[in-house]
C-alpha cells in the first residue's frame, strides 16, 4: 500500500470530521474547510491509487516476463497453442486476417515501378 493512499484516506477522514464539526456549529468556514481537505484527502487517495495499480502492472508484466525468459519452450507451446485453438474457433477470421498480412508483406517488398528520368526540353 502506497503511503499516499494512506495521508489521503486519513485526510478524507479528517476532512468529513472537521465538515460534521460545521455542521453541528453551523459556521460555514469549518464546513468549507472540511469539505476542501475531504476533496484533497480523496484527489490524494486516488493518485496512490493509481500509483498502486501502475507498480502491480509492473511487476505483472515483469514476471510474464521473466517466466518466459526462463521457460521459452513452454511460453513457446502455449502460444502456438492458443493460435491454433483462435484458428479452430474462427477459421475464416483467421484466413482473413493471414490474408492482410499477406497483402501487407507483398506491398513492402514490392518495388514501385520505375519512372523514366525526366528530360529537360529548353526552348530557346
Amino acid at each position: 500500500m502506497d503511503t499516499d493512499r494512506i495521508v489521503g484516506s486519513a485526510k478524507d477522514f479528517a476532512g468529513r470530521a472537521e465538515s460534521a464539526v460545521g455542521d453541528i456549529a453551523g459556521d460555514a468556514k469549518t464546513q468549507a474547510s472540511g469539505k476542501a481537505r475531504e476533496a484533497a484527502g480523496t484527489v490524494q487517495n486516488l493518485y496512490g491509487q493509481a500509483k498502486d495499480a501502475v507498480r502491480d502492472a509492473a511487476d505483472t508484466a515483469t514476471s510474464y516476463a521473466k517466466d518466459a525468459y526462463d521457460k521459452p519452450a513452454e511460453t513457446l507451446r502455449d502460444g502456438s497453442q492458443a493460435i491454433v485453438q483462435k484458428v479452430q474457433d474462427n477459421p475464416l477470421g483467421a484466413l482473413l486476417v493471414a490474408g492482410g498480412i499477406g497483402f501487407a508483406l507483398a506491398l513492402l517488398m514490392s518495388r514501385p515501378a520505375r519512372r523514366p528520368p525526366p528530360r529537360w526540353r529548353y526552348y530557346g
